[in-house]
């Protein structure tokens, strides 16, 4: 048995998820997309290995664009997961639905192009103008 490295939960608790093994990454998202399916000026993420990634409770789905779903709760609509085909075998977990987020520090910036400008993260961590192509460099 895989132990488990992360638990988290939507707001109204109804859906609950664990992933075992270590993130494949930890990063924040500046886009336009995920800005506007959270509701904050950027969004921070915790990748993982899809096959490792566990849920229960009542999730629904939502293309937000060519090859692109995002998952929340049905219930109190919680942003939870981004899944893209781009990133196949991979589960993206909205960060701050994490039982200890602070377990889990991102190491990159993506989409840095479409960041609100008066939003600045005080960091030294890479930034890369537009996403990755990898799981070193996504969503």
């Amino acid at each position: 048995m895989q132990q488990v490295q992360g638990t988290g939960h939507c707001l109204c608790g109804q859906v609950r998820f664990e992933f075992a093994e270590p993130p494949l990454w930890v990063g924040y998202c500046h886009c336009e997309s995920c800005r506007r399916s959270t509701g904050a000026a950027v969004a921070a993420f915790v990748g993982v290995d899809a096959a490792k990634f566990t849920r229960t409770g009542p999730v629904a789905s939502y293309a937000s664009s060519a090859g692109v779903t995002r998952d929340f709760c049905s219930v109190c609509g919680t942003p939870l997961t981004y899944r893209a085909d781009r990133y196949p075998g991979e589960m993206h977990i909205y960060i701050s639905t994490l039982d200890e987020p602070q377990r889990f520090e991102p190491t990159f910036h993506v989409h840095c192009a479409e960041q609100i400008p008066w939003f600045e993260i005080d960091d030294q961590l890479p930034r890369l103008p537009a996403g990755g192509g990898s799981a070193d460099n996504s969503p």
